[in-house]
């Protein structure tokens, strides 16, 4: 499972006719991805890492507060290594020791047929690159399906309103019979 903190989310919107039929999307996007001049590890050498001096290894941070009742203790991710425990030596010039860099991306996704709106898709390893190496996080598409022109969708079902005469509702009702459910309230 991925990190919280590589994780993207993605609002996409589709018609009415590719939630029922599904659809094949390509995204584009802005995103962490992996330094190609450190190989993702950060270091100008490609090896260049040390125990961080702020936290000893250990990734966590103590911290002092004092306030009304007493000296209260925190611990929080070292801000020096971001809670890993190592620093690096010979930061990359292009990605600032963090081993990933900002760039576009293009990811291709289906969305199956009879999506509903709010439907959420994940995505998996198509997130942020995780820093220095670490796994990358997944995409989670969040769907939003167009108001239709025609069509209003109540579940499974898709309704439309058609203006017809109380004459033809009543002869169209005995004609059709049984196949038709007509409801006709002359207060609509």
């Amino acid at each position: 499972m991925s990190s919280d903190l590589s994780d993207l989310r993605y609002n996409l919107e589709i018609t009415l006719e590719d939630a029922a039929n599904g659809t094949s999307k390509e995204l584009e996007l802005e995103k962490f991805v992996a330094c190609n001049t450190c190989g993702a590890s950060g270091s100008r050498s490609g090896g260049g890492t040390k125990t961080c001096t702020t936290c000893n290894g250990h990734g966590i941070v103590e911290q002092r507060m004092e306030g009304f009742g007493g000296i209260f203790r925190k611990q929080a991710a070292c801000p020096s290594c971001d809670g890993s425990g190592q620093e690096v030596s010979d930061p990359c010039p292009d990605c600032r020791g963090q081993g990933r860099r900002e760039d576009e991306d293009r990811i291709h996704i289906k969305v199956p047929a009879g999506v509903d709106h709010g439907t959420r898709l994940r995505s998996s390893g198509n997130g942020d690159a995780g820093t220095r190496g670490g796994p990358p996080g997944d995409l989670h598409i969040v769907l939003h399906v167009k108001r239709h022109d025609v069509f209003e969708r109540r579940g499974e079902d898709l309704f439309c309103e058609v203006p017809v005469s109380f004459g033809t509702a009543r002869s169209e009702e005995r004609r059709v019979g049984k196949e038709c459910r007509s409801r006709w309230s002359p207060y609509h």
